[in-house]
């Protein structure tokens, strides 16, 4: 029950104020000046103040800015004739909540009070979402000091705690997981499933299924029942990556899930009811695609209910130092070796490099680096320039790694693969190319 803290000199408004707000659940006290009621705060913990701005002695803007010096998150609500706006008007510049004119409407009185009282309790998870943003930051779980990022954390903390979708868009290896799982882990969903689906690694034959489950005998190579990845997310979040290899008809399948809360699996009768958070993520601009016809305008603001941009880390420079102590330490508990730090020229060529693979491709590096390294201090790093791709964060996708021809692309696979000894995560690691994609790249073009 929030107590609430009236102050005004009339005392029929008192009285009758604090009937109504008892009748609609609230616990009230009553004071009829503003020094009385300041000493009251200080001494007792109030959710809200109702303030009148004509009182003896002190008058209401005086006990409001009192009121702010002491707990500027308490929430004031100004009450005052209708003569008195702009008295009302410069009340809210010093920080009350809202005004309201006497006579007052009952419901209309309610309906401010609640509203406040909602956004103060909005602002206090937002905080505390903050405050553990910063902790998982000092903590090594995400990585980013720098002006752009603190944005993007900002935004994470203010829509984490509902249930808004999520369209998480930035260039490959900016991140797009890791910030999916920060949501999930703020929000009320934390303690439930975070199910992540990789749209563009799963076969379109396959991917109906993947997604939506099947019974048993849906078809032929359909030996037991399956839950689908959308099931398995009931009651917690799915992540759908590269969410653009979705075909036509599975859009229009993710749509009416969507839609209706339900999903039904292929072979059966019923469907199953849902409560899940949809993210979605990809590295191209997903507005452009739908321009473009390449993906569904209806689903895309299904999709699109807030809005999260990465930036790359060529336009974070400030957090590369961050980076590079964090893979030094990862690549020293894998690899068993002891690297301290780098030495001041080649930070300066890690800062310098524009990374177009990002934090992905920055990491390949360092374990490269710290894998070679012979000393605690590494005072030199290659740096693979052989591939010169274009950014794929743009309204086409790329057609192969580098915007190069696909005969060029599988040469330098095959000769990547050669260079590991046949070792094909190796010669992922020398492509600065992250394991899956590479992977599919063999499946593409042949190689596997």
């Amino acid at each position: 029950m929030e107590k609430i803290l009236i102050v005004d000199d009339n005392e029929i408004l008192r009285f009758t104020l604090t009937e109504l707000l008892e009748e609609s659940g609230f616990e009230c006290t009553a004071f009829e000046e503003g020094t009385s009621a300041l000493k009251e705060i200080k001494e007792h913990h109030y959710g809200m103040v109702i303030l009148d701005m004509r009182l003896p002695g002190m008058n209401g803007l005086d006990v409001l800015k009192k009121i702010k010096e002491s707990d500027p998150s308490l929430p004031v609500i100004i009450l005052t004739a209708f003569g008195d706006i702009k008295t009302a008007v410069e009340c809210m510049k010093q920080g009350a909540h809202d005004f309201i004119t006497k006579p007052f409407d009952n419901d209309a009185i309610i309906l401010t009070i609640k509203k406040s009282l909602e956004l103060k309790y909005l602002k206090q998870e937002v905080n505390i979402l903050r405050k553990k943003l910063d902790e998982n930051y000092r903590a090594g779980e995400v990585i980013g000091n720098s002006d752009v990022m603190k944005k993007v954390f900002e935004q994470v903390a203010i829509v984490a705690p509902t249930n808004l979708s999520v369209l998480i868009e930035g260039e490959s290896g900016t991140g797009k997981e890791v910030i999916s799982c920060m949501i999930h882990s703020l929000s009320d969903r934390r303690t439930k499933h975070f199910i992540a689906v990789d749209c563009g690694a799963i076969p379109e034959s396959l991917i109906e299924s993947e997604l939506f489950g099947h019974e048993k005998g849906a078809f032929t190579d359909a030996k037991n029942a399956k839950e689908g990845k959308v099931e398995l997310a009931n009651g917690g979040t799915i992540f759908l990556d590269e969410i653009t290899n979705l075909s036509d008809s599975n859009q229009i399948k993710l749509l009416r899930v969507i839609q209706e809360r339900k999903v039904t699996r292929l072979g059966a009768k019923e469907a199953i009811k849902l409560d899940i958070r949809i993210i979605a993520a990809t590295n191209i601009k997903l507005a452009e695609a739908v321009n473009n016809q390449r993906f569904r305008q209806d689903l895309y603001y299904r999709l699109n209910e807030f809005h999260l941009e990465l930036p790359p880390l060529r336009e974070r420079k400030e957090d590369i130092n961050l980076f590079v102590e964090h893979f030094i330490n990862d690549a020293n508990k894998e690899l068993n070796r002891n690297v301290k730090q780098m030495s001041d020229n080649v930070m300066e060529k890690l800062i310098n490099h524009t990374w177009q693979g990002n934090v992905r491709e920055l990491r390949n590096v360092i374990r490269r680096a710290v894998l070679l390294s012979k000393g605690e201090i590494i005072t030199s790093i290659d740096i693979p320039d052989e591939i010169n791709y274009q950014t794929s964060y743009s309204t086409q996708a790329p057609a192969s790694i580098s915007g190069i021809t696909k005969e060029i692309e599988k040469e330098m696979i095959i000769k990547a693969i050669q260079e590991a000894n046949g070792n094909k995560s190796k010669a992922a690691m020398i492509l600065n190319m992250n394991e899956r994609t590479f992977y599919r790249k063999l499946k593409n073009l042949g190689l596997s």
